[in-house]
Order: C-alpha cells, then structure tokens, then sequence
C-alpha cells in the first residue's frame, strides 16, 4: 500500500479537523444506522488524536465500546474521471467505515493503514459524508491482546500491557487520487559493491490497456544517476552516497507507468536510502561497519492528545534525541506513525521497528497485578485465533515500512513468555513469515526479564539477542552493587549460550522529577543516575553488548495504579519533556564530552 503523495499525476486532500464525535457505550449505533444521517448528539473532536483526555469525564477516559466520528467533505470538481480514494493512516483498534449510505471498509489493528476505494460512492463536486465507528476493545483475538469484564457498573477493559489504551484516530486521514492505470505497489532492496550502489526493485501496476513501467533515480540535487525499464530491475549507482547512520542522504526514485504511446500514465515518487544491514558473530552491521545502538525504547505519549499525531511534538523528540547523542529507537510497543519514519529516513536516526504485540504473558500479568493467573498459550488465551491477527500486524508492518532505510530490525514482540516449548510453536511461523516478506533485514523480539539465555526458546529464533532488564529496579531493588553482578552474569550467559548480538532494548528505574537524595534511594533523581552509570559501565565490560536503550525516553500515561502514581516514570524526560538529573549524564556518555 503507497502512501498518499503529491505528484504530477496525483492530488491529496487531508480531512484532519474537528469532527463529530459520538460514544456508543450501549453499542446501538450499529443497528440503528447511525451512519446514515448527521451524528445526533455530538460533540466535535480533533482529528488526529486519542478522545480519552479531551474531555474531562471519566466515562470518555475508561469508555469500553465503540465510539463514531464523522464529517463531510466536498469532493474538488477536479477529480471527475480519477481513482478516488479514502485512507486512515490508523484507528485504534479496529473500525469500519461508511461513506454516505455505503460501506467501503473494516480493518483490524489500531496502528497500521488501511484504504478504499470510493469512487463509486462520490461524485465530484458534490459532498459527501464519511463517518468511521471505532473500537477499543482488547480480546484473546486481538493484538495487543485483553480481555472485557460485565460488571454492575458497566463494561471494564482488562489489558496486560505497562501504558494507556488509548483510542480513536490516532493518525491523519486523506482523500487522494490515482489515475485509473496506476501503480499499486514498490518495492526496493538496495546493496553496496564498494563504491557502487545497487537498488533492485519492483514495481506493480493495474492497467486495462498496454502499458509498461519505466524508473528514475535521482540524486539529492535532482541529478539522474541511473534509470531501467521493466517491472523488475536493477539500479546501479556508480560513487554511490550510503545512507548511514547520522547522514539521512536520500535518492529520489520516480516510479512511471508508461501507456501505449509512452505518455505517462501515473508517477509515484519514493525516498530511497542506500544502505546495508547485517549480523555478523557478535557484530550488527550498516554499510559493513559496526554499528552501536545508542537511544530509547519510546512511546507515542503526550498530555491530552494521548496518542494522536502531532508533528510539533515529534520534531521536538528528535531534537532531544539529538541533543543528548542518540542514534536510535524502538517503535515500542507499536507501529508508529509513517512521518515518524519519514524523519528518521532523512536525519539518519536507526529505527527498531515492532509490532503492537505486547502484553503476551500471564506470568508477568498476573505478577503485575495487571491481569488472571494462568497458562499464556492455551485457545482460549493466546491460541490460533491470536495468531492470525498477529500474522496479519507482521505483514501490515513490514508491507508499510520495508521501504524505510531507518528501519534495520523488525521486533516481533516484546515481552512474551518465551521459556515454555508452546511458545516456539505459536512464533515460529511468525519469524518465517517476516524473514519470507524481507529477507534483509534482521528479526528478533525484546525477552522478559524472568526468561534467561538458558531457558528462552524463541531467542534460537531470532538474529539478534534483545533483552529488557531491570537488576536494580524489579530486582535488587536499591542494590545496586548486587544488581550489577547479577546483570553482568546474565550478559555473558547471553553471549556464551547464544553467541549473537546482545540489545539491551530496556533498562531503567521509576523516578519522581525533583526528588534528590544523598544515598542509593529508589525514585530520586541520583538513584536514576546511579543506576544508568552502573548499566553503562557493565556494557563496556561485555563486547557481545551492541547497543543500549534507556526504558523510557519520556514518563508516558498508563492504567492506573499503586504503584503508576500518574503513570510511568522511568522516563530520562518527564511527559512535559523536561530533562531529569541523568539525562546530562547520559549525554555526556553517548556525545562522548569528559
């Protein structure tokens, strides 16, 4: 699936904007057809955006069902004769969607695209009405997975991951156009042969008539390197410039569908970054260098948007990024939003790309207090029905983002229970399904803290070794001379048990922003420090450690609890983006500045 852009053969049109908004706690609207007429009783919200904090009542926050958007928009006159579509880039966590009396689409997973064709349904010139019902709920099917309770005061939402369900149309939506014969899909592999670049690709196209598909490689100063004809081709870039880490240099690839007489049909324009990747021993590769992590698992978290998109925000997460040295991310626990990558793309920031699978595992849940006690993969908890959806975010995720240099690593999950042999049956089709989508990249998944290299049977499955731990924290808590024995122990048994590249893709501890103390005290500013100091220094002794991501770049909403006093605070920046004591520390290691 493209992304909607502006060429010389196609237009778009954002609807993002203040719509009608509706809660359906009772689920009637559905039967009662509440799609074909305007929303009655309702309020306007911002889209995008999660609704759970707009509106300050509670039974918006913990609302358990389907909530109704809608809006009109005119159809420019301009279209008439144009493929006209209807895209979300994201409604979480699954929606249908009707425009006037029609429906055109369903989707299941709250943070991948999905589209429809509409042309049939719209006349241009004239308006039309668009109205999508959204719903948060999390079942035994559903990725993340939960589980919906009847209680006397109405329906309650279970859910076994550590941060907010929020809900809603989290990403923008579009109208756009293609030509009738249009190219549908492109795909890209680059490769290095010293100073020559290679982009191998595919193009696909629909057309009833003769036509033939032609591509166009251009440098960064529009320049022509390179061009082919053909649906399948390779490129070669003589003195080729890599994308690499920290230099987000990017070609400009022009896809045409050529007709008959050689007009152009349709052009599609792509980014193209050229670059490798590859695991090699202990090693992670870009460009045949070694290649160290350095950065955060992250959230898509902000006061009162939630989850929803905003590129303000995100242009300020960067420049945090930047200013305190680091190189890269985790898309933790979700696909995020598409201009996220894009600005990776061109600022060279390495992107771990996972899907929304968290929260497969009833041991943690249940010592967490965040859900039952009992077997994780069984039908009726984590089983076949489970793994469709899965299999379907797999797809979904590296369909929209296989084209993205950033991206080095696909993360399948994060944190499932991973020592019990029914494990390794429910992931092994999902490893083999992403490596059969693309056979680039690295695959691997973020390994809970209570399954160690000895006992965890997917790691066998993966290229690379990731691993969240908490010595210090869950363990050892305020000991940090005996957690930091016990974490360098458990490092090495990763190297000598597995002997691959070993991620710390989580590590940090709860800390409350102005809270200082002179001794190893938890949720003080110094602990917080101590405690990173302490990592660091263990990393430096284990060469198999190829990367460091600080759980959690900013404090970040979650359900409530006693122990999540306003949500999570292991972040180095609190929610409002205000450096605690140990992010200076820690740019003074990843910026290497004594």
């Amino acid at each position: 699936m493209l992304r909607p852009r502006d060429t010389s053969t196609r237009e778009r049109r954002s609807l993002n904007g203040l719509w009608a908004f509706r809660l359906d706690p009772e689920g009637v609207g559905r039967g009662a057809g509440w799609w074909r007429s305007g929303l009655s009783e309702a309020r306007e919200m911002p889209v995008p955006a999660s609704y759970n904090d707009i509106v300050p009542d509670l039974t918006v926050r913990d609302h358990v069902g389907d909530a109704w958007y809608q809006t009109t928009v005119r159809i420019p006159a301009g279209w008439s004769g144009q493929r006209i579509v209807l895209r979300f880039d994201a409604a979480t966590h699954r929606a249908a969607v009707w425009v006037n009396d029609s429906p055109v689409a369903e989707h299941e997973g709250g943070y991948t695209p999905f589209e429809a064709d509409i042309t049939e349904h719209v006349v241009a010139g004239a308006q039309a009405r668009v109205t999508v019902v959204v719903n948060n709920e999390l079942t035994w099917a559903s990725v993340p997975p939960g589980r919906v309770e009847q209680t006397p005061r109405g329906r309650r939402q279970h859910y076994f991951h550590d941060f907010f369900n929020y809900s809603g149309l989290h990403r923008s939506v579009w109208l756009y156009t293609t030509p009738l014969a249009r190219i549908s899909d492109i795909v890209v592999e680059t490769g290095l042969e010293g100073t020559t670049g290679t982009v191998r690709y595919t193009v696909e196209y629909r057309a009833d008539e003769p036509a033939r598909a032609r591509v166009v490689l251009r440098d960064a100063d529009g320049a022509e390197v390179a061009s082919a004809e053909g649906a399948e081709g390779l490129l070669r870039v003589p003195d080729v410039h890599p994308w690499a880490p920290g230099d987000g240099y990017l070609y400009e690839c022009e896809a045409q569908l050529l007709d008959d007489d050689g007009r152009v049909a349709d052009s599609y324009l792509l980014p193209v970054g050229v670059r490798t990747v590859e695991v090699r021993g202990t090693e992670f590769l870009i460009n045949g260098e070694p290649f160290y992590f350095k950065g955060f698992g992250k959230h898509e978290d902000a006061p009162v948007r939630g989850k929803g998109h905003d590129d303000a925000l995100m242009v300020h997460d960067f420049e945090l990024m930047e200013w305190i040295g680091a190189n890269s991310f985790r898309t933790a626990h979700y696909p995020y939003a598409e201009e996220v990558l894009d600005y990776a793309d061109r600022h060279g920031v390495v992107v771990i790309d996972e899907t929304a699978a968290v929260g497969m595992n009833l041991k943690l849940a249940a010592m967490a207090g965040a859900g039952p006690a009992g077997t994780t993969y069984t039908e009726e908890t984590i089983g076949q029905d489970t793994r469709r959806t899965h299999l379907q975010a797999v797809r979904e995720l590296i369909t929209r983002d296989r084209n993205h240099p950033s991206v080095v690593l696909w993360s399948i999950a994060n944190e499932p229970e991973s020592a019990v042999p029914a494990a390794r049956d429910y992931f092994a089709p999902l490893f083999a399904e992403a490596r059969k989508l693309d056979p680039t990249r690295p695959v691997g998944f973020a390994n809970v803290m209570h399954d160690t290299a000895s006992q965890c049977l997917l790691s066998e499955l993966a290229d690379v070794v990731m691993i969240n731990r908490y010595y210090g924290w869950y363990v050892h808590t305020g000991d940090l001379e005996a957690a930091e024995a016990a974490l360098e122990a458990e490092l090495r048994d990763w190297d000598r048990l597995h002997g691959k590249p070993v991620i710390v893709t989580e590590y940090g501890v709860d800390t409350l922003s102005g809270l200082h103390s002179v001794v190893d005290l938890p949720w003080s500013e110094e602990y917080q420090e101590r405690f990173l100091d302490m990592y660091h220094r263990v990393f430096d002794r284990v060469d198999a450690v190829v990367g460091e991501h600080i759980w959690n770049f900013a404090d970040f909403a979650t359900r409530p609890a006693v122990s999540r006093v306003d949500g999570n605070k292991k972040g180095l920046f609190t929610r409002d983006r205000r450096p605690k004591s140990a992010a200076f520390s820690v740019r003074r290691r990843w910026r290497n500045d004594v």
